[in-house]
C-alpha cells in the first residue's frame, strides 16, 4: 500500500482484532511462474497451543506498538495450491480486508466535493511453514469448531474422524509467523469532527451507501482517540 502515515496503525491489538473478525484472507505469492493468489479461512494461533500466537482475549502485555512478534496465523491450502504458491520457498503476502465502503461528498461540507473510500486493511508478511498431517488435522478441527460454535447444534470433525482424516489429505496445513505488517485504518481522520459525525450518521442510515460495520469502525476509532 502507498505510504499514508496518518492512517497507518502499528497497534497489535487492532491488527489482531482485524484478523480475528475477518478470517477470509487472500494469500499472494510471487512464484517462479508468476503471481498466484488464493483465498482461505484463517485463524490466529491460540496462546494455549505449543507454538507462538494468540487468539484469545488481548492481555495488554505486548499488543500495542510496532512489534509483530507473537502474531502467528494458521490455515490450510487445498492441493495443489501449495505447489502453485511454492509454499515455504519464499515470503508470502496475506491480505486481511475489513469493513470498507464509499464515502459520498454529500456527507461533507458544501465546498468539499471529492469522494473517497474508507477501509480497514492489513497486509501481513511471512514465510509459511508446512504442518505435519496431525497438525493440519488439528488446525482443520479448530477451524470447524471456531465457525460452528455459533450454530445451535455444532458439528465437529470428531464425529467421524476417519472420514475427516481421509478428506483432510487433500489439504496442506500452514503456519505463518508474521515478520512484518502494513496496516491501515483509513476512516476520514482528515475531516473535521462535525463531518466525521455526519459520515457516521450516513453510514448508520438506510441510504444507498449505508454501511453499519464501517460506521462501527469509525466510532471505535473515535473512542480510542
Amino acid at each position: 500500500m502507498r505510504k499514508t502515515p496518518h492512517y497507518t496503525t502499528t497497534d497489535q491489538a487492532e491488527i489482531r482484532r482485524l484478523i480475528r473478525e475477518n478470517p477470509w484472507a487472500t494469500y499472494v505469492s510471487n512464484a517462479s511462474t508468476g503471481l498466484v493468489a488464493s483465498h482461505y479461512p484463517t485463524l490466529l494461533e491460540d496462546a494455549g497451543d505449543d507454538h507462538h500466537g494468540d487468539d484469545g482475549d488481548d492481555d495488554g502485555d505486548d499488543d500495542r506498538g510496532d512489534n509483530t512478534a507473537g502474531i502467528t496465523i494458521v490455515t490450510h491450502f487445498g492441493r495443489p495450491d501449495d505447489e502453485l504458491h511454492e509454499v515455504g520457498q519464499h515470503e508470502m503476502l496475506i491480505i486481511v480486508q475489513g469493513a470498507h465502503g464509499y464515502i459520498s461528498p454529500a456527507w461533507y461540507d458544501r465546498d468539499d466535493f471529492i469522494p473517497t473510500w474508507n477501509h480497514v486493511t492489513a497486509h501481513l508478511y511471512g514465510v509459511p511453514e508446512i504442518l505435519s498431517d496431525d497438525e493440519n488435522f488439528a488446525v482443520l478441527g479448530k477451524l470447524v469448531d471456531h465457525f460452528e460454535g455459533r450454530m445451535p447444534h455444532p458439528v465437529s470433525l470428531d464425529q467421524d474422524e476417519q472420514t475427516a482424516r481421509r478428506i483432510a489429505k487433500g489439504t496442506v496445513g500452514l503456519r505463518i509467523r508474521v515478520t512484518r505488517v502494513d496496516a491501515r485504518l483509513k476512516l476520514s481522520q482528515n475531516k473535521s469532527d462535525a463531518v466525521r459525525a455526519t459520515i457516521i450518521e450516513g453510514l448508520h442510515g438506510d441510504g444507498a451507501y449505508a454501511h453499519p460495520a464501517l460506521a462501527d469502525e469509525m466510532e471505535r476509532l473515535e473512542s480510542r482517540e
